[in-house]
C-alpha cells in the first residue's frame, strides 16, 4: 500500500450516486403533492378540498369567518394538475404558483435523476436567495388579499 493511499478514506457514496438520491427526493416531495392533487376532487366551494384528506376544517375560517392565508391551496393545486388554470388561480393564485413550481421541481429532479448531476447546488443558491423569499412573501400576501377580497 502506497502512503498517499493508506491515509486516505473511500466514501461510503459517490458524489453521482448522491445526487442521484437528492435527485429521487427531489422527485418525490414534488411529486406526492401532483399525484394527491390528481387523485382529489376540487372543492366547488375554491376552498375545503383538504377536507376530504379527513383532514378538518380551516380553523381560521371557522372562527374568524375570513379566509386564512392559505385557504384554497389544496383547490387550487388540485384544479392546475386537473389543467383547469385559470379555476387554479381564480381558487388561490399562490395555490397555482405551488403547483408551477412543485412542477418544475419535478422536471428538476427528474433531469437530475437521468443526467447524474446533483440539483442539491441549484436549490442552495436558489433558497438562499433573499429575493426568492421576499417573492414568495410578496405573492402568498397578495394572494391572501386577493382571497379575503373575494371571498
Amino acid at each position: 500500500m502506497s502512503g498517499a493511499s493508506a491515509g486516505a478514506e473511500s466514501p461510503i457514496l459517490s458524489e453521482s450516486l448522491k445526487g442521484r438520491l437528492v435527485s429521487l427526493v427531489v422527485i418525490l416531495v414534488c411529486a406526492a403533492p401532483l399525484v394527491t392533487g390528481w387523485l382529489l376532487e376540487p372543492s366547488p366551494k375554491g376552498y375545503g378540498t383538504h377536507e376530504s384528506l379527513r383532514l378538518p376544517p380551516c380553523g381560521w375560517l371557522l372562527v374568524t369567518g375570513k379566509p386564512c392565508m392559505t385557504c384554497g391551496m389544496t383547490t387550487a393545486v388540485t384544479l392546475a394538475v386537473h389543467g383547469r388554470i385559470p379555476e387554479a388561480f381564480f381558487a388561490q393564485p399562490a395555490g397555482l404558483v405551488v403547483a408551477i413550481v412543485l412542477a418544475s421541481g419535478l422536471w428538476l429532479g427528474v433531469h437530475s435523476l437521468l443526467a447524474g448531476a446533483s440539483p442539491g447546488p441549484f436549490l442552495e443558491e436558489l433558497t438562499r436567495s433573499r429575493w426568492v423569499w421576499a417573492g414568495a412573501g410578496l405573492i402568498l400576501a397578495a394572494a391572501w388579499a386577493y382571497k379575503v377580497v373575494t371571498f
